[in-house]
């Protein structure tokens, strides 16, 4: 197996381990589920980190954007782990922040980072369930003079996201799909 095999393969094993959690939930889109992947018990640890930056970095393809963006809190150690990886092998793409709403104090800005009008920049998700995270994120992006080159997140949930994101315009990719992961989703969706 090559290393980058080797990487993505063990990204697979770390989310299938240790995020997938059985239960009943109710998911950011208003769905309920009966299963729930925390991605930050993965993007939170070291290995995780490392690997979700090294996989993430080399999906983002050639060329990479300006900037990396992400809806706060959950993609935030995604974009934080991209930045630091795309540092590392010399690429160094800004890290964004994007807040649920503008600050209503201090600056205002609702897109938190070194954005710049016309910087190119790629929306970071840890999971897509119906898309609506990641298009507010592109949106407020967008609104503060950014250029949003496409939309990806580790989990693909499968449950419409794709077709919303292509409906609104944007390139999308997943690392994994919630089958990848060991899950059926038309049989744990409730």
């Amino acid at each position: 197996m090559k290393p980058v095999d080797a990487e993505r393969e063990r990204l697979r094993q770390l989310l299938q381990a240790e995020a997938v959690k059985v239960g009943d939930f109710v998911l950011s889109s208003g769905k309920r589920a009966n299963y729930y992947i925390d991605c930050r018990l993965v993007t939170l640890s070291a290995e995780g980190a490392h690997l979700t930056g090294q996989v993430m970095l080399r999906a983002l393809g050639d060329p990479l954007p300006d900037a990396v963006a992400g809806m706060s809190v959950a993609a935030d150690p995604v974009v934080t782990a991209v930045a630091i990886a795309s540092f590392t092998a010399g690429t160094p793409l800004a890290a964004l922040i994007v807040r649920s709403q503008a600050k209503e104090h201090g600056t205002g800005k609702q897109v938190e980072g070194p954005l710049q009008p016309g910087m190119r920049v790629a929306i970071l998700e840890d999971t897509v369930t119906t898309g609506g995270s990641v298009l507010r994120a592109a949106e407020a992006v967008k609104e503060a003079g950014g250029v949003v080159t496409g939309i990806w997140t580790l989990v693909d949930r499968l449950q419409g996201g794709a077709v919303a994101i292509a409906a609104a315009g944007y390139a999308y990719g997943h690392i994994f799909t919630i089958e990848d992961l060991g899950v059926e989703p038309t049989l744990h969706e409730s």
